[in-house]
């Protein structure tokens, strides 16, 4: 088995577990019925904050390391934040472990690739690691909920089953080289990869771009939990992780069919996808049936999938030329995380006011659309 279908089983394998177990979480809050109004968007948080709060570091980490070491111990912290909830400490702080583990993995996994395959391959290479993500984030929900649904303790020794799983597999991958020595002063480095990357027009696109498809997707799923019991009287976890199945498909398709269409020199045609996204989002918004609401999460997906394959892989050469591919993606995690813990507030407010989730869908397919034509016209600019 070469190092990239290591990475690709690896990656899959600590995707699942991540999305088992936070649908075992919820299917824990649904058997609390005191702590729904505020638990879920609270859960989510707490998995986002080590993405933004460690951004500095895990970048920089990743690059003076054996990049195949940091999977590995990434998964054993995120072992130990399984092992919490197990002796039922509340899962907010348990998946607050999983977070710091998820936010040292990213920039690794994503940072080896241009260690792994040739540049001519790495926008295919990123297409396989997303759809490998995505068959994770499609499968993971379902099993995590059905089992839970049986035994939220049997569901978490799954977990963790898969986790140690993911790691024995990633103690094969390499021998890769230490990228970058161990750097001193990190926030300011980080301050500096930041200013780097944003000065860089391609790379402030594909930052903003992949902060807007994350933060539009995060506040998204919150609002599909709210809005499928009310539209289509779904509330059952199960039930609800099974729908994610269509915007899955839809993503792995998307993955696919980027790696085909879309070179490193092709950035700004990713913007008619992000247009996508936010059409069919605001049709999805005004559905009532469950196959229309189906189909129309299907169509999210494909564009989603087309969007961001092409956003990852222009900011991994740009990273990989300049300021070290693992800096990059820690950089990309602190926007797109921030972006969705900024949009994830701001609709717990507005439902707090009263706010409908079938508006609220609406305006997140709105706001990805404006934003979208104004960050495509600033690219334009800079290359005419």
């Amino acid at each position: 088995m070469t190092n990239f279908k290591k990475l690709l089983v690896a990656q899959f394998l600590t995707a699942f577990a991540d999305n088992a177990i936070f649908f075992t979480a919820l299917t824990w809050v649904s058997l609390n019925a005191d702590k729904q109004p505020w638990y879920i968007p609270a859960l989510q948080a707490s998995f986002l904050i080590a993405f933004v709060v460690l951004a500095p570091w895990v970048g920089a980490y990743a690059d003076a390391h054996p990049k195949q070491n940091v999977l590995v111990k990434a998964n054993i912290i995120k072992v130990l934040g399984a092992g919490l909830m197990i002796i039922s400490i509340d899962p907010l702080i348990a998946y607050a472990v999983v977070g710091i583990g998820a936010a040292m993995y990213s920039p690794a996994k994503y940072g080896v690739l241009p260690e792994l395959v040739s540049e001519e391959e790495l926008v295919k290479a990123n297409g396989w690691v997303e759809g490998a993500t995505i068959l994770a984030i499609l499968a993971g929900p379902i099993m995590g909920a059905k089992i839970a649904n049986q035994s939220i303790s049997a569901a978490l020794w799954f977990v963790v089953s898969l986790y140690v799983v993911s790691l024995l597999i990633a103690t094969r991958i390499g021998p890769l080289k230490v990228i970058n020595s161990q750097k001193k002063k990190l926030i300011k480095e980080f301050t500096r990869t930041c200013k780097t990357l944003l000065k860089n027009r391609r790379a402030r696109f594909a930052l903003i771009g992949s902060a807007l498809f994350w933060g539009s997707a995060g506040v998204s799923r919150l609002i599909l939990l709210a809005w499928l019991p009310v539209v289509l009287l779904i509330s059952d976890t199960e039930k609800i992780a099974e729908l994610a199945i269509y915007t899955g498909i839809g993503i792995i398709i998307g993955s696919i069919l980027a790696a085909k269409l879309f070179h490193l020199e092709d950035l700004r045609k990713a913007r008619f996808a992000a247009y996508a996204i936010g059409i069919f989002t605001l049709i999805l918004s005004q559905m009532d049936t469950l196959l229309t609401t189906q189909a129309s999460l299907f169509f999210v997906g494909i564009a989603g999938g087309l969007f961001i394959v092409p956003i990852n892989a222009v900011l991994q050469d740009i990273g990989h030329k300049s300021v070290g591919a693992g800096g990059t993606v820690a950089v990309q995690n602190f926007f797109n995380n921030l972006a969705m813990l900024v949009a994830a507030i701001i609709y717990a407010v507005a439902a707090k006011m009263g706010a409908q989730p079938v508006a609220a869908m609406a305006v997140v397919g709105i706001c990805v659309i404006v934003a979208v034509l104004y960050i495509a016209t600033q690219l334009k600019h800079d290359q005419t």
